[in-house]
This record gives C-alpha cells, sequence and structure tokens, in this order.
C-alpha cells in the first residue's frame, strides 16, 4: 500500500489529526537532522577537508540519494521498525499515542542536543515508540520481542564493526604508506575524507530515512483508520521530504554534535577521518543490505574510537566517551518512560 502526493496534501487538509501526527513526524526528522545526520559529516568538518556549509549542502544530496537507493534495493530496515510494535485496535487511541511517542521522542533528543551529546535518535525513536505501544495496551503485547531482537543485536553489532573497521582501516592505511612522504599524501586523503564523508551521508539516508519515513506512513494510515495495513511501498515524495528536513535540522544546529564527534573525542588527521568514515559506512551498509536497524550514532563514533585507539588508548578522550555512552545507555529506559508517560497523558486528555 502506499499513497500519492496529492492524494496525501487532500487529506492533511481535511484531517486535523494526520495534520498533528505529520506535524509531530517532521518534528522528530527535523531533531534527527540535529543529533544524527551531523554524525556523517563530522570528521570531514573536523578535519577542514569541508566546510561546515558544503559539508552539509552534500549530507542533503546523499541522504536523499541513500533513501532514494537503499528504498529501491529493499525496505527491510522500514518494515523492521513498522513491525517492531503493534498500534492495533482502535485507530484513534493509537493515533494519539502514536503522537505521544513522537512528542517524547522531539522532548528527549531536544534536550541531548543542548548539552551537544550524540544521542542515537534510532534508539531514542524504538524506545519511545515502544513505551507508547506498552501504555496503549496495558501490557507488553504490543511489543515484538523478534524485532526487538534484531535492534539488540544491532546494538551490539555496530560497537563491535564500527571500532574493528576504523582501527583495521587505519591501521592498513598507515602500514600502506609508511615509506611516503606525507606531505605528499595530504592532498589524496583530503579528497578521500569527502568522498568518505558523502559515503557516510549516502548510509544515514539508507539507515535512519527508512526508519523515519516507515513511522510517517504508519501515522497516515491510523489517522485514517487503517490500522491492519502489513506492507507498503515508500513514494518518491516522502523520499524527498524526508531528506530536506534532514538537511535542514543539520544546517540548524548540527554543528555542536560534529565538534562532540569530530573534535572533542579524538584528534583526526585527514587519513585517520577518512579510515573511520570507510569502517562506519562499511558496517552500516553491510547493516542496511541484511535489514538490521543499526545507529548511526554508535557506529560513527565506535569507528572514531578504533582510529584513536590503533595510535594509543590515551588519545581518545574517555571523559567525552563516557557521557556519551551514559547517554546511550539511558535512551531506552529513559526515552521509553517518557514515551509511555505522554501516551497516557495524551490518551487521557483526548
Amino acid at each position: 500500500m502506499t499513497i500519492g502526493f496529492f492524494d496525501f496534501i487532500s487529506q492533511l487538509v481535511s484531517n486535523p489529526m494526520l495534520a498533528i501526527t505529520v506535524v509531530l513526524t517532521l518534528g522528530v526528522i527535523l531533531v534527527n537532522g540535529w543529533t544524527d545526520a551531523p554524525n556523517a559529516i563530522a570528521t570531514v568538518v573536523s578535519t577542514r577537508s569541508m566546510k561546515a556549509s558544503s559539508a552539509i549542502m552534500m549530507a542533503a544530496i546523499f541522504n536523499f540519494l541513500g533513501v532514494l537507493v537503499m528504498t529501491f534495493i529493499n525496505s527491510k530496515v522500514a518494515m523492521t521498525i513498522y513491525n517492531m510494535v503493534d498500534f492495533g485496535g482502535d485507530t484513534g487511541d493509537a493515533t494519539v499515542a502514536l503522537c505521544a511517542a513522537l512528542f517524547a521522542i522531539v522532548l528527549w533528543a531536544t534536550m541531548a542536543w543542548k548539552f551537544g551529546i550524540p544521542t542515537s535518535e534510532s534508539h531514542a525513536l524504538i524506545a519511545g515508540l515502544s513505551g507508547a505501544a506498552i501504555a496503549l495496551h496495558g501490557s507488553l503485547n504490543g511489543i515484538n520481542a523478534m524485532e526487538w531482537a534484531k535492534v539488540l543485536g544491532g546494538l551490539a553489532l555496530s560497537t563491535f564493526l564500527g571500532f574493528m573497521f576504523g582501527f583495521i582501516n587505519v591501521r592498513i592505511i598507515e602500514a600502506v604508506c609508511k615509506k611516503m612522504d606525507r606531505r605528499k599524501t595530504v592532498g589524496f586523503f583530503k579528497n578521500a575524507q569527502v568522498f568518505g564523508g558523502a559515503f557516510m551521508a549516502f548510509m544515514h539516508g539508507a539507515q535512519d530515512g527508512q526508519k523515519f519515513m516507515s513511522v510517517f506512513l504508519l501515522g497516515i494510515f491510523l489517522a485514517n483508520g487503517q490500522g491492519n495495513v502489513s506492507s507498503f511501498s515508500i513514494p518518491i515524495w516522502l523520499m524527498i521530504l524526508c531528506s530536506a528536513v534532514m538537511a535542514l535540522g543539520t544546517s540548524i544546529g548540527g554543528y555542536r554534535i560534529i565538534k562532540s564527534v569530530g573534535m572533542d573525542m579524538v584528534s583526526l588527521q585527514t587519513y585517520q577521518g577518512f579510515a573511520a568514515d570507510l569502517g562506519a559506512a562499511t558496517c552500516l551498509l553491510f547493516s542496511s543490505i541484511t535489514g538490521i536497524p543499526v545507529s548511526t550514532t554508535h557506529t560513527k563514533t565506535t569507528a572514531i574510537m578504533g582510529v584513536g585507539a590503533s595510535r594509543r588508548l590515551s588519545a581518545v578522550n574517555w571523559g567525552v566517551v563516557k557521557e556519551m555512552g551514559l547517554a546511550w545507555i539511558l535512551t531506552f529506559p529513559g526515552c521509553g518512560l517518557v514515551g509511555y508517560l505522554m501516551a497516557q497523558l495524551f490518551m487521557y486528555i483526548f
């Protein structure tokens, strides 16, 4: 099932509940641009391979291409998120609960952005939806344990592979270039860093774009009283809208996250930034093809940690890592609880 652009506009004008759902969903995507999308271009900016304004424009283009290409190849990530929780039953209550979850995600992510902590919007999305589904059903019956297992597996996978790919990539590059004049390699790795940033932005769109578009379509179906839609196709107009809103969010508030990830955690040279980008993007590519929803934030930051640790452990600012790790740990219970409470409140009011 899908929906055309003009049908969507017609429904948006005539259905106030749909309008509210769309605004909140776009708010979540905008905040994803604040907090997740900057991770993709953090290293290319911190190594001065590109200016922040140019990197943001590049991220917008490759986010869209990632959404478009990966959705045509397969939409497994979108289907995993869509089927993770059950918003079936009364579609009116389900729509209210979904709106509450989206509000909770925006609230959680905005607070993380305020303190410059690159929390995972993917995990905030999953936690907020799960908390709202539990409130809707009054039990754990609204949670699909099999799909949740994919999320937890993806968390472990992105942490391990991100770190290892970053570590191995930089060691390979250093071995290959050991006898070269470093000054002669600067230009090459500066261009390679731009490629790495574009690859990361592409894979961010491939992963996170699908997650948020599936929620967007879920909101449309629920607002139209269709609570049992089991399959769907993602329209191109939604891909464009999602990419544009992500880019807007990055341009508004992305620099804080760029600074935390690309500058404060580890001081990187161009070849090291390229190694981190290539490692993280490769991990995201594997996860997207296999349909495992992983966190762009986790993957990129652990890849940078791996690059730093390849020199020595003290090269990594573990104080910044500790703050990030605490935010990651708190996201599932914290955002899940906020989603639950907001859903209870919204259903009581409405």
